[in-house]
């Protein structure tokens, strides 16, 4: 197990970073680079590569409970709390596009803010983003959770709290803790029974998006809307 002083310069994960950018690195060494020790015996890049093993990917990584993340030696509650801390700026950044009284003009800016939302979610997740009439952002707001393989939504309550809003439209989204973006027939279905409830109201549905782990599903695009 060689550790990162022992590695050539131009194969150390912080100079690959500096020297060719972010985009370069693989999971294991941008996760090496956050970690920044290993452990007794373990140099980082080995801990880094064990860590993405044991939870699959970097998504299920920096999705997991503190109790699930600490369990490894070396990994304790403050490494968990940097970790969060890092997902949120992430998170905050990518708000930027969709903040309160902003206009709702990119689908792409719109895709991503939602992704960085739902994608660590491990479990299914119902939201709302609720707009004005000249489709200004009012307030995003996660109204129904669920399990690993559905969540149960109350049309009733989506009403209510688009009128509590004042709402003029909504886009809905939900994860697909599977990863696989693809809309089921209860998604077209629950989909077509809130535009009814809704639209008694006069309350719009522009979209209904599905977060996938790569991708995301626009019902309106695939002409279910």
């Amino acid at each position: 197990m060689m550790s990162i002083r022992e590695m050539p310069p131009e194969e150390r994960p912080r100079e690959k970073l500096l020297n060719h950018g972010a985009s370069t690195l693989s999971d294991a060494e941008l996760l090496a680079i956050f970690l920044r020790t290993g452990s007794a015996g373990k140099p980082v890049l080995t801990m880094a590569r064990e860590l993405i093993e044991r939870f699959g990917d970097l998504r299920t990584l920096v999705g997991a409970t503190a109790g699930q993340f600490c369990r490894t030696p070396g990994l304790g509650t403050a490494k968990f709390a940097q970790l969060q801390a890092t997902m949120e700026m992430a998170r905050r950044v990518m708000e930027e596009p969709l903040r309160p009284g902003d206009t709702l003009t990119s689908p792409d800016a719109t895709r991503r803010y939602l992704q960085t939302r739902l994608i660590t979610r491990p479990h299914e997740v119902f939201a709302c983003l609720f707009l004005d009439t000249r489709h200004r952002v009012i307030r995003y707001e996660e109204l129904f959770t669920g399990t690993i393989d559905g969540a149960a939504v109350y049309p009733r309550e989506v009403v209510r709290r688009a009128l509590d809003y004042n709402a003029a439209a909504l886009i809905l989204a939900h994860n697909h803790p599977s990863g696989i973006a693809e809309p089921s027939d209860a998604d077209i279905h629950l989909t077509e029974r809130l535009k009814q409830a809704l639209g008694l109201v006069d309350v719009r549905i522009l979209d209904h998006m599905i977060v996938g782990h790569g991708e995301v599903t626009s019902l309106a695009e695939r002409g279910c809307l």
